[in-house]
């Protein structure tokens, strides 16, 4: 199996579209949700957006992709040059307009602005661990895995944690987005969903704990390492905003669901940061379930994600 350009368009598709479900609901409580849960696409709510309207989550993901595909590598002045656009000129929108950014990123932003190198921009204390670099991820994993296939070494978890610093440092931040794009790299490679996770847990689990500088993030992600994560009851997931909570409560609705549809609802009935949860799991979603799984009256804007996705998938290409 490889990562053919099909399942990259269902990869950004069901990031966005998950996205875009999420955003009328943020910050609602679960137990609102329970009474009155979230069925399908809707509008206005939390944002006062239209239907099908995506957030910063894809805004970010969709400028470090153009970034990659104008210039055919990785280049982390020019998407944080494109996070200004997004950030001051209001590209990369679902509507034209951004109407949500979270504070470590609104502060990373604001320190390039500055003249503060790309790699020096996010914040490394622990308190600045939210969720911010892991939901706009999945471009650096499917830009690895075209470039060099399932072989994310030492090497290319450092463009990983890269990706992750420039809006958030901390080694919590960077090694949920290693976690993320090494469970990525196995559903590319057509391994059956949670064999995909938990072979993919297994190896950060072996990767970083390897790594001194990373042993407090293992501690703090120790619930993922448990075989019984997936039976954890609902009510002891969380839904904030915090990188860990996110990371987990993504990961246990891939686990506890069985369609593209049935997990973007199961993660924005969470509650809390709905939007972003739902991305992170969506974007893996769209992934192993595929283009026919993705509503396809979800969202605003598909075609123009589509070339996005096309226009990424030809430059990220192997050259050899």
């Amino acid at each position: 199996m490889a990562l053919t350009l099909e399942k990259l368009n269902a990869m950004l598709l069901g990031h966005a579209m998950a996205d875009a479900v999420g955003v009328p609901v943020e910050f609602s409580k679960r137990e609102n949700l329970k009474v009155n849960p979230v069925t399908g696409v809707q509008g206005y709510g939390t944002y006062m957006q239209p239907p099908g309207t995506w957030s910063d989550d894809t805004s970010l993901s969709i400028a470090a992709m153009e970034s990659i595909s104008r210039l055919g590598e990785i280049d982390y002045a020019d998407i944080m040059k494109n996070f200004v656009e997004w950030y001051e000129c209001d590209k990369f929108t679902a509507g034209d307009v951004r109407f949500d950014v979270g504070n470590t990123t609104a502060r990373a932003i604001e320190n390039f602005m500055l003249g503060i190198p790309a790699l020096e921009c996010g914040p490394t204390e622990n308190f600045s661990s939210g969720n911010g670099s892991l939901m706009r991820i999945f471009p650096v994993a499917a830009y690895l895995y075209l470039k060099r296939g399932n072989n994310f070494d030492a090497e290319a978890m450092q463009t990983v944690h890269n990706f992750s610093r420039i809006t958030h440092g901390s080694y919590r931040c960077k090694m949920s987005c290693g976690v993320y794009c090494l469970i990525a790299a196995e559903i590319f490679d057509g391994q059956d969903l949670k064999t995909a996770i938990y072979t993919g847990i297994d190896k950060a689990k072996n990767f970083y704990g390897a790594l001194r500088e990373f042993e407090e993030a293992v501690n703090r992600l120790h619930r993922i390492f448990d075989e019984n994560f997936a039976d954890i009851p609902e009510d002891e997931i969380s839904s904030r905003g915090y990188v860990v909570d996110s990371l987990e409560a993504a990961l246990w609705c891939l686990l506890n669901t069985n369609s593209y549809k049935d997990l973007v609802l199961k993660a924005v009935n969470l509650g809390g940061d709905t939007d972003t949860i739902a991305a992170i799991a969506g974007g893996l979603a769209g992934a192993f379930y595929g283009l026919e799984q993705i509503p396809a009256d979800w969202l605003k804007k598909k075609s123009y994600l589509e070339k996005i996705a096309a226009d990424f998938y030809r430059a990220s290409e192997r050259n050899d």
